[in-house]
């Protein structure tokens, strides 16, 4: 058919997540005796499945990215003298079909020659497939190659991440991480700092205007709290991935803030460029500018991305240097008061938290101490403890019971974390998410402090050397009397409650059930 023929617009092939085999490699296999007769012998020609139809109209049975496998049943008898076969190929190509095999047995003796010439009108690779190579063949063969492609990416991939891990090790980590990942993806690898100035870079070198376009591909990623900027006229056009943070409402008559990617990827001419925040607001970002992108580049990017957000973190930056001082300082024998300045604020709370189904690890300490704001988290037994700064108010945290104690200088942290550990008894026995410590004045605070404690030392003279006893009491009284609650959360039975309310009132020689004497001891074990 002569004359001028459009070229159809063709869909994006929803490939499924497995290496792709290339058309060579097929016509490689001896075994199918394969041979391509028509259409562009483009080695960068890939296939991503293998699908036989007999349909006229193939269209709507194809994904995209296939090696369409016919026999010709379709074909009338006066196919040759109209436009039957340019409409078949370049539905195909609409399609995104990415070859088409030919059978010659056993409707057809040879492949019909308007069929070779439609496939390379609308440049469609036709390969011919031979009597004795089955379809099943073919598609099998796809499958194998596939598999192959696949294995050798996930070695790829495990080899990339050992050398990546072995080179955060090393006395230079960050150069160390930039130049592994640089040799992995065969380009160049570059740390921008949160100003966007290139802090460390490794690999070969990017033509000038493919650095531009990585440089400013980062600042979409930079800031995750600020909306991405606007790519320049015949700069950058980002693919992001998942924004790093969720929408929310906006006020009436104002537009919806976009969602801020924590990666992108672009090309700039024959440059593949791909850029991966580090962290959680750090602003440091990973830039990578490759000749090609292979299907393990992403994740051995993400890997290295990871290790350089430990590197980079607020571990090393001023935040945590200042804390690994104040410990250092601490360890050494200097007073709290001397090293809090070291932490950022006079003021702290601190949490006592214990999870709801299982005892706590450190995935999980660390976890609720990010939850809450704060990196000073001690993990004891069954009980996390967090120091948390003053402004940043706790909240009830999902699977975990919390005791919050009132704000504190360093002077007052012990007797914080003792206000901590009570209330988080109380937030057990009341099956209450988070209970904060009363801070508004008591009576108590009408006595003098030292005379005060004289007293209390006295009362609880008894029971001194016997802290479960006192610790008994003291949640007893604080519950009421309650001998359900105050064994959940001492975590005893109800009968050893009992027991030891009994053994303190027969020591203390008090009457328990008088109110006067609960109110005493109250006072007196507040100040213990």
């Amino acid at each position: 058919m002569e004359g001028t023929h459009t070229m159809p617009e063709t869909i994006t092939p929803a490939v499924p997540p497995t290496p792709p085999v290339t058309l060579q490699a097929l016509l490689a296999r001896d075994d199918l005796a394969l041979r391509q007769i028509a259409g562009p012998a483009d080695p960068g020609t890939v296939i991503h499945w293998a699908h036989t139809s007999e349909m006229a109209d193939p269209y709507p049975y194809l994904l995209g990215g296939e090696l369409l496998l016919t026999a010709g049943v379709h074909i009338p008898e006066a196919a040759g003298s109209g436009t039957y076969f340019d409409d078949y190929v370049s539905r195909i190509v609409a399609a995104g079909g990415a070859a088409l095999g030919f059978g010659v047995a056993p409707v057809h003796d040879t492949v019909p020659r308007a069929l070779v010439a439609a496939c390379d009108r609308y440049g469609l690779p036709l390969l011919e497939v031979p009597p004795q190579t089955t379809f099943s063949a073919v598609a099998r063969a796809v499958w194998q190659l596939m598999a192959q492609a696949r294995l050798a990416e996930l070695r790829r991939v495990t080899e990339a991440q050992q050398s990546l891990a072995a080179a955060a090790s090393r006395p230079d980590p960050v150069p160390a991480v930039l130049r592994q990942l640089a040799q992995r993806l065969g380009g160049r690898a570059v740390l921008y700092g949160p100003d966007g100035t290139e802090i460390a870079g490794a690999g070969r070198e990017t033509p000038e205007g493919a650095r531009r376009a990585l440089a400013e591909l980062a600042g979409v990623v930079r800031h995750p709290t600020a909306p991405p900027p606007a790519a320049p006229r015949g700069g950058p056009h980002p693919t992001p991935s998942a924004p790093s943070a969720p929408k929310v409402p906006n006020a009436p008559g104002t537009p919806a803030p976009r969602p801020h990617p924590t990666s992108a990827t672009d090309t700039h001419g024959a440059t593949h460029l791909a850029v991966y925040a580090l962290g959680a607001g750090e602003g440091f970002v990973l830039g990578v500018a490759a000749p090609r992108r292979d299907p393990g580049d992403h994740t051995i990017a993400s890997v290295a991305a990871v290790l350089l957000a430990l590197l980079t973190g607020e571990h090393q930056s001023g935040a945590g240097a200042a804390r690994s001082s104040a410990l250092v300082r601490l360890l050494l024998g200097a007073q709290p008061e001397e090293v809090a300045p070291l932490l950022g604020t006079g003021q702290w709370l601190v949490v006592h938290a214990r999870p709801e189904a299982q005892a706590p690890d450190a995935v999980a300490a660390s976890a609720l101490g990010a939850a809450l704001g704060s990196p000073l988290v001690d993990l004891a037994r069954d009980v996390v403890r967090v120091l948390v700064p003053a402004d940043r108010e706790p909240g009830p945290q999902p699977g975990w019971t919390l005791g919050v104690s009132a704000a504190a200088g360093p002077r007052e942290w012990p007797a914080a974390d003792t206000q901590a550990a009570r209330a988080l008894a109380r937030a057990r026995a009341t099956r209450t998410p988070l209970v904060r410590h009363a801070a508004r004045p008591a009576l108590a605070d009408l006595v003098p402090r030292a005379d005060a404690e004289t007293h209390a030392r006295t009362l609880l003279a008894p029971l001194a050397g016997q802290a479960a006893l006192a610790d008994t009491l003291r949640t007893w009284l604080s519950l009421h009397g309650s001998w359900d609650r105050t064994a959940v959360a001492l975590g005893v039975h109800r009968n050893t409650v009992r027991q030891r309310i009994a053994r303190c009132s027969a020591l203390l020689a008090a009457d328990l059930d008088d109110p006067d004497v609960r109110m005493e001891l109250w006072f007196a074990l507040r100040r213990d």
